[in-house]
């Protein structure tokens, strides 16, 4: 699984460890997945004025939110199916607030590392299709975010 990363912010330290748990989630995430090897994935790691222009615009929300996700791959009904055997399996764009992060970490009472890792494994599913809309996805997806973060080892 190929993950490119680009930190666009400077308001909070960002170096290889906080890269490697991006990495790290990414691939567990392809693993329990199950995704072609193929597979690419782009994060960009903003702050939250940033993130908070992206969040009104895609989502009419005027205010900063922690992660962002942009599929490639969803189709409606009318659209062929993508076929990944050969090519690039683009997966899409995460966009994620570091700030926003470094903030929910304090007020969870847990690491920078294991809000980022939750909040890349959260950004993932919603790629992968995954939804909370109803009791029953929140559900489910809830379930891979603990498999997830307990495969990295950032579980509570």
């Amino acid at each position: 699984m190929e993950t490119m990363i680009i930190n666009q912010q400077n308001k909070i330290n960002y170096g290889k460890e906080l890269q490697q748990v991006i990495i790290n989630v990414c691939n567990a995430v392809a693993k329990l997945i199950r995704l072609p090897k193929n597979s690419e994935v782009s994060l960009m790691i903003v702050d939250n004025s940033y993130i908070q222009e992206l969040n009104f615009i895609y989502r009419q929300q005027n205010r900063p939110t922690d992660v962002l996700s942009f599929a490639m791959n969803e189709l409606s009904d009318e659209e062929p199916d993508y076929d990944s055997s050969e090519e690039l399996n683009i997966l899409g764009d995460i966009v994620l607030s570091l700030e926003q992060a470094s903030l929910q970490s304090s007020e969870y009472g847990h690491s920078l590392e294991r809000e980022l890792g939750y909040l890349v494994a959260h950004g993932m599913l919603h790629l992968m299709g995954y939804d909370h809309e109803t009791d029953e996805e929140a559900r489910v997806m809830r379930s891979l975010e603990e498999k997830i973060m307990q495969a990295v080892k950032l579980e509570r």
